[in-house]
């Protein structure tokens, strides 16, 4: 997995490239590094070797002099908003105080009935060398990637795209985004908890993953349906799960704005939500 190092529109992973963005670039932050540390040591953990590639020299030696000291940041702190991505029109950025595994409508249905996040392997019950060769891995990612729940930052609209990018069967154009825009369903959770379930992992690509299953009741904060969706999904909603349950109405311009949208019920939530056994619409 060959690692570039540049001023790119986003950080990510594709075609056996880490494309790692620089918010500050040519200067390397110390998140930055420990997100490259992060991602060498996940790749080598599966037996696949990470060359570095930057066209700036000076780059490049802020970077090994980091892998020369991986140990000072290893424990960099987490910045509250981070600017490697800026295509969000309102935040400038993804804040960390949540991460969201966004699905469709049909397997959120799935996920309520069980009370369980599971892993495509899992979810599925087909090996990871068979998930990897289907046509919907647009990206190669290698087996391994399918054993992990996915999450994004909390206020991010990845999640939603690639919803849609697998309802359509192909790239989503603007107006997929805008005026046909049908949310799927966010499961959110605090990062600061989800990075003590005993099977979560630092990629340095994502926010994190978790291995095999997340039990909801037990790490969820929120999940928010799209009003929509209500009626489809809420005989699927187990009791211990209704006062976690948010129903949104999409009356937003695209894909963007329903993000926001829902970032902000999220961060203004109030923190007794199991006092409540109802669910909830906005």
């Amino acid at each position: 997995m060959v690692i570039k190092i540049g001023n790119f529109d986003c950080t990510e992973v594709w075609d056996g490239v880490f494309y790692k963005k620089l918010s500050q670039y040519p200067n390397v932050s110390d998140w930055e590094m420990r997100t490259i540390i992060e991602f060498m040591d996940y790749e080598k953990k599966y037996g696949r070797e990470c060359p570095i590639q930057c066209d700036n020299a000076q780059v490049l030696e802020q970077i090994r002099a980091g892998l020369a000291r991986k140990d000072a940041y290893r424990n960099a702190p987490r910045p509250k908003l981070l600017t490697e991505c800026t295509a969000c029109p309102v935040r400038k950025g993804c804040v960390t105080d949540y991460v969201c595994h966004t699905t469709s409508p049909q397997n959120a249905g799935k996920i309520l009935e069980c009370g369980k996040l599971l892993s495509a392997v899992k979810a599925r019950n087909v090996p990871a060398e068979e998930l990897m060769k289907e046509q919907r891995n647009a990206a190669k990612d290698p087996a391994d990637y399918f054993e992990y729940i996915m999450f994004t930052w909390g206020n991010c609209q990845g999640g939603d795209r690639l919803v849609t990018e697998r309802r359509l069967g192909r790239f989503p154009n603007q107006e997929d985004l805008s005026l046909h825009f049908h949310p799927g369903v966010r499961f959110y959770f605090k990062y600061d908890r989800l990075i003590k379930h005993p099977n979560a992992v630092c990629d340095g690509v994502l926010p994190m993953k978790v291995k095999d299953e997340i039990v909801l009741r037990d790490w969820v904060e929120q999940i928010i349906i799209p009003t929509e969706c209500k009626e489809q999904l809420n005989p699927s909603i187990p009791r211990d799960l209704k006062g976690m349950v948010i129903y949104v109405e999409n009356n937003c311009k695209d894909i963007w704005d329903w993000s926001e949208k829902v970032y902000r019920i999220i961060e203004n939530k109030p923190e007794n939500k199991a006092d409540s056994m109802n669910v909830k619409e906005f």
